[in-house]
């Protein structure tokens, strides 16, 4: 097994080479496993993926559950691992920085902070404010004896305000006060997308797998990008599948949603090769 530095150097570098890389979301041991068996070179966390997995909403885990899940995504493999630490659990910037402490010492090399603040009647944290968060969070993790890549997420597009231009103030912000890799989630034309990265000189990720979006992995690392996620889409595939399988049961007694499934054997093959 890699040590954290090691790991932490191998991800430092998949930023820095030519070309954008693709890090899928697992959303328990399994699902990380399987990844690490197809080959991707580095995994990152789906808090939404990883809630639905044990029943509850995005948003409504809590931190020391999340801290145990991130342990054992880790352990996993022998992957790179970042994770979705959602809005850093609270709302002062001291939290934040203690989240990515927490996060550190379950063997992450890599955190994202959301300027969310899961409120209704005020989603986005002010400006000011949100770059002292990120402030935090980007001083306790480069004071770390081992590279740590800090994604600040601005999530104006997820919570129905369209606005690019503020979209970008908030990242240019944020890359300011210190963040690694930048991050938008649900932009969704390669123009709002080449607008975000050339207004930007550090690593930018997007979300892909939204309805609609064709961009391919030529494409988006021709504009520049470099770093592709799907959040939580493995797993919204995964319980797709499920529900219209319970579906076909239900509603009309049959079974065809097992023909073209993967063998039992070649999923216990990639279980134990995972490592």
């Amino acid at each position: 097994m890699r040590t954290q530095t090691e790991k932490g150097i191998a991800f430092r570098a998949l930023h820095e080479r030519d070309g954008a890389f693709i890090i899928p979301n697992p959303w328990d041991v399994g699902t990380a496993r399987l990844l690490a068996h197809l080959g991707f070179e580095a995994l990152a966390t789906t808090s939404a993926g990883y809630a639905f997995s044990i029943g509850q909403r995005d948003n409504t885990v809590g931190r020391d559950k999340v801290m145990a899940h991130v342990r054992d995504i880790v352990a996993a493999t022998d992957l790179p691992v970042s994770a979705d630490l959602e809005n850093g659990f609270g709302d002062d910037p001291e939290t934040v920085a203690e989240t990515i402490r927490l996060g550190a010492a379950a063997g992450l090399v890599g955190g994202s902070i959301e300027d969310s603040t899961t409120r209704r009647d005020d989603p986005i944290y002010e400006l000011e404010h949100a770059a002292e968060r990120v402030r935090a969070a980007a001083e306790l993790a480069h004071s770390l004896p081992f590279p740590f890549a800090l994604t600040a997420r601005a999530e104006n597009y997820l919570l129905g305000r369209r606005d690019l231009n503020d979209t970008i103030r908030r990242l240019q912000a944020y890359q300011e006060a210190g963040a690694d890799v930048l991050y938008a989630p649900g932009l969704a034309s390669k123009e709002d997308i080449a607008a975000v990265v050339s207004s930007l000189y550090r690593p930018v990720n997007v979300l892909m797998g939204l309805p609609g979006v064709r961009l391919s992995l030529a494409e988006l690392s021709e504009i520049g990008v470099q770093r592709i996620s799907v959040g939580s889409v493995l797993s919204r595939v995964a319980l797709s599948a499920f529900i219209r399988a319970a579906e076909e049961m239900r509603d009309y007694g049959t079974f065809s949603f097992g023909d073209d499934i993967v063998s039992f054997r070649d999923i216990s093959a990639m279980m134990k090769d995972g490592r």
